[in-house]
C-alpha cells in the first residue's frame, strides 16, 4: 500500500516535471520565434536606414561636387579674366616702357651725336690752331738758328782767317829764320833781311 503511494506520488511529480518542461519548451520556442522575428525586423530596418543614409549621403555628396564644380568653373572664370586683364596690363605698360625707352635712347644718341660733333670741332680748332703756334714756333726757332749759325759761321770763318794769317806770318817767321841761320845770319823778328836782327852775328 505504501509503495503503491510512492509510485504515485512519482508519477504525479514525473507528469508535473513534464509539463513544466513541456511548458517551458514550448515558452522558450515562442521566445525564440519572438527573437527570430524581432531580429528580422531590426535587420530590414538597419538595412532600409543603411540604405536612406546612403541615398542621402549620395545626394549631399552629388550636390556638393556640383556645387565644387560650378564654384570651381566661376573661380577659373575670375582668374582667366584677371589673368587676361593683368596680361593686357603688363603688355601695355611693357609697350608703354619699350617706347620711352626708346625716346629716351634716341635723345641720348642724338646728345651724344652732339656732343661728340662739338668736341671733335673744338679738337680740330685746337689741333689747328697748335698747329699753326707750332709752325711759327717752328719758323721763328728756325730764323734764329739760321742767324746763330750765320754769326758762328762769320766768327769762324774771322777766326780761321786771322789764324790763318797768323800762321802765314808766324810760318814765313820761322822760314826766313831758319835760311837766316843757316847763312850765319842773325834771326830777325820778321824773317827776312829787312827785319830787325834779334841777336848778334857771330
Amino acid at each position: 500500500m505504501r509503495s503503491k503511494l510512492l509510485t504515485n506520488v512519482l508519477m504525479v511529480a514525473a507528469m508535473s516535471a513534464g509539463m513544466v518542461a513541456y511548458g517551458v519548451g514550448q515558452s522558450v520556442g515562442q521566445d525564440l520565434k519572438t527573437a527570430g522575428t524581432d531580429t528580422k525586423e531590426a535587420t530590414e530596418k538597419t538595412g532600409k536606414a543603411i540604405e536612406h543614409g546612403t541615398v542621402k549621403a549620395y545626394d549631399k555628396t552629388k550636390e556638393g561636387t556640383e556645387k565644387v564644380a560650378q564654384k570651381t568653373v566661376a573661380g577659373t572664370k575670375t582668374v582667366a579674366h584677371a589673368t587676361k586683364d593683368g596680361t593686357e596690363t603688363a603688355a601695355h605698360k611693357t609697350a608703354e616702357g619699350t617706347k620711352t625707352v626708346a625716346d629716351k635712347t634716341a635723345e641720348g644718341t642724338k646728345t651724344a651725336a652732339t656732343k661728340t660733333k662739338e668736341g671733335t670741332e673744338t679738337v680740330a680748332h685746337k689741333t689747328a690752331s697748335g698747329t699753326k703756334t707750332a709752325a711759327h714756333d717752328t719758323k721763328e726757332g728756325t730764323e734764329k738758328a739760321a742767324d746763330k749759325t750765320a754769326d758762328v759761321s762769320k766768327t769762324a770763318a774771322h777766326k780761321t782767317a786771322s789764324g790763318t794769317s797768323t800762321a802765314y806770318h808766324s810760318t814765313k817767321k820761322a822760314t826766313g829764320n831758319t835760311v837766316r841761320s843757316a847763312e850765319g845770319k842773325p834771326k830777325t823778328t820778321t824773317g827776312d833781311s829787312s827785319g830787325t836782327p834779334t841777336s848778334t852775328p857771330k
